[in-house]
């Protein structure tokens, strides 16, 4: 039977709708059946088309478990169906073709705009849409708020000539460069109308600079007009809703933008005589460490008032625990009755929220507080079904209203419509949102920003491509015997530097006169050790098999003890093993994905085996020790 068939929990769901049905109880158990299938596939709906055909109410084999000749009785039977008929009289189904209708009855199915529904997540959806477009509406803004939010927004999203400085230090100043030193300066700040710039003089001010400071006079010269910065423009849509969406790709900047947004908001809320509760919040329990992590180095790194920074709250916490999870139980402490206290959300990685926690975190907001929605529409997609974020960032494609514009105009001086006709009117929701666009870990010309690119369009052709046109930084190579042993070499050679350096290192005799300088050594040693763990790394679309992550691990390994980076024989633990967290340990600070390195520690009379896991000695110490006792294996 395929893997993807109809669940029990199907089976039986469609068997008590069909219970409860007074005329068409076969028919509406497959329906009911069908819509339950999809929601175990992440899918809140079963759309059909328009004519309600045989090949609409037929799902793909692999999902019935059924091909060939043994699927055609099954297709005959629903072909001689009248299915408009059955949605149209059957007591379980209620149909609601206007937007914002009401259920007189409560069915278990409904049926809206050629989309089947179980009541509950029509309910949820119909909720949370109706919730978000109020939140949507314009925040009105007097003369002096947005020219005070302008200032702050020129302050915190300044020009940062030495990353423009160091990338032109690598261009020739030959005659022959000119266009690409031209073409480096549009793309650092972010130029778009090229014929409004006078390049001849910033060809004389690249020419006789001698340090990032030499650059300053391109604020002259490149007016903000003509260029057209996304993060600050994410700030600005932001600053003007009380609900808002900042997405984009890896290395878009999400989390920097955010942090320069609670900024502006922190200063705007204190002109104001108020002190706004922000709270931080991620689906899992990794994903809000590392937005603790991120939030408390971009804040550290903001040239603000050290008060205004002390306001900031870097500290993150899962959704579970901010809503107040009740074991047991679906509900949560934090509902419509016992809204939360605060007054702006930061929600990252917000594709991983499904549509009924999304609906029960909207529940639990106070009326006047603001949300941010953080994430990558592309990536991490729900476990539960529903895509919310996706769904809300598919406004993108309908820009911004005349009115939306000009408010953005005001505050950064950008103009998004780009000479385009003003709309003079779009969904609140795209007005309330922005996707970054410019990805500052990789240039969307290089090999791997044209797969990425090739990849969120699902093209294949274009995939394909990609590989034609010999970027240097990105290599295809075919399944074969010779380029599986070729995968390994290169990987025992990108591992070596990383195990080298973990089995020769012993303190020096300095680091043993304290133990405070022994524990500074240590720590030291982890970061190193971890980094260059981290300079290498192999992603697997399988776990099993001679391509799956346990094949080519074993396989690794294996290597790397043939060329004597690891001594033969030794047990589980050995100097330089790196590990993974599987299960979160919020005592311990731990959290599923977390990596970690078996190194030597020196701090007792008689070195052993521990883990450093994120440079952080102590936590990682008791985590390798419960390990290695649970495995009964001895820690050397």
């Amino acid at each position: 039977m395929a893997k993807k068939c109809l669940r029990p929990l199907d089976y039986q769901f469609a068997k008590f709708v069909a219970s409860i049905e007074t005329q068409y109880s076969d028919e509406v158990m497959w329906l009911a059946a069908l819509v339950s299938a999809q929601l175990g596939q992440g899918h809140i709906c079963v759309n059909l088309d328009s004519d309600l055909t045989e090949q609409a109410l037929m799902p793909s084999p692999d999902l019935i478990g059924l091909y060939g000749a043994a699927a055609v009785p099954l297709e005959d039977k629903v072909a001689k169906v009248d299915w408009s008929l059955v949605i149209d009289k059957a007591s379980t189904i209620s149909q609601l073709e206007a937007e914002n209708a009401q259920l007189a009855t409560v069915t278990p199915l409904v049926w809206q705009h050629h989309r089947l529904y179980l009541q509950r997540y029509f309910a949820y959806e119909q909720t949370i849409a109706e919730r978000l477009l109020a939140m949507a509406t314009p925040i009105e803004l007097s003369a002096p708020q947005i020219q005070s939010a302008a200032t702050m927004l020129d302050q915190l999203f300044a020009r940062e000539y030495h990353y423009l400085y160091s990338a032109l230090a690598n261009q020739s100043k030959a005659p022959s460069n000119q266009v690409s030193r031209q073409q480096i300066v549009c793309d650092f700040l972010d130029v778009i109308d090229e014929q409004a710039i006078d390049w001849a003089r910033v060809e004389s001010i690249l020419s006789d600079a001698r340090s990032a400071s030499d650059l300053q006079p391109l604020d002259n010269v490149i007016p903000l007009t003509a260029c057209l910065n996304w993060q600050k423009v994410a700030a600005a849509v932001a600053l003007t809703r009380r609900f808002a969406v900042i997405s984009g790709g890896p290395g878009t900047g999400k989390t920097t933008t955010v942090t320069k947004l609670l900024a502006a908001m922190v200063n705007q809320a204190n002109q104001q005589g108020e002190s706004p509760t922000i709270k931080l919040v991620a689906p899992t329990g990794k994903a809000a460490a590392r937005l603790t992590e991120s939030i408390g180095k971009a804040v550290d790194s903001l040239a603000l008032d050290p008060e205004l920074k002390a306001s900031i709250p870097t500290e993150s916490s899962t959704l579970h625990r901010l809503l107040g999870a009740i074991p047991g139980r679906v509900e949560f402490r934090h509902n419509q009755s016992n809204p939360l206290h605060l007054d702006v959300l930061v929600l990252d990685e917000a594709s991983m929220v499904d549509l009924p926690m999304m609906h029960r975190l909207l529940d639990a907001l106070p009326a006047h507080a603001r949300l941010i929605l953080l994430g990558d529409k592309d990536q991490l997609a729900s476990v539960e079904a529903g895509a919310v974020l996706s769904d809300i960032c598919d406004f993108s494609s309908h820009g911004y209203s005349a009115k939306q514009n000009d408010r953005i105009r005001a505050l950064t001086q950008f103009d998004c419509q780009r000479g385009e006709v003003a709309k003079t009117s779009v969904s609140p929701l795209a007005d309330s949102l922005c996707v970054l666009q410019k990805s500052y870990r990789f240039d969307a010309r290089s090999g791997i920003g044209q797969l990425a690119k090739q990849v969120n369009a699902a093209s294949s052709r274009g995939f394909e491509q990609v590989w034609q046109k010999g970027f240097d930084d990105i290599e295809w190579m075919a399944l074969s015997g010779d380029s599986y042993q070729k995968l390994i070499d290169r990987l025992v050679r990108a591992y070596q530097p990383y195990l080298t350096d973990a089995r020769k290192a012993s303190p020096a005799s300095e680091s043993l006169e304290s133990h405070e300088a022994l524990v500074n050594w240590q720590q030291s040693l982890a970061r190193s050790v971890l980094d260059a763990f981290a300079k290498a790394r192999l992603l697997c679309a399988v776990r099993d098999g001679d391509f799956g992550v346990t094949g080519l691990n074993q396989r690794t390994e294996s290597r790397l003890k043939q060329r004597g980076l690891i001594p033969r024989g030794e047990e589980l633990w050995y100097v330089g093993r790196p590990l993974m967290v599987t299960k979160n340990d919020h005592g311990l600070g731990l959290y599923n994905g977390d990596i970690g390195i078996c190194l030597w520690d020196f701090s007792a009379d008689t070195p052993s085996l521990k883990c450093s896991l994120n440079c952080l000695m102590e936590v990682s110490s008791q985590y390798c020790q419960a390990e290695c006792q649970s495995t009964k294996r001895p820690t050397q």
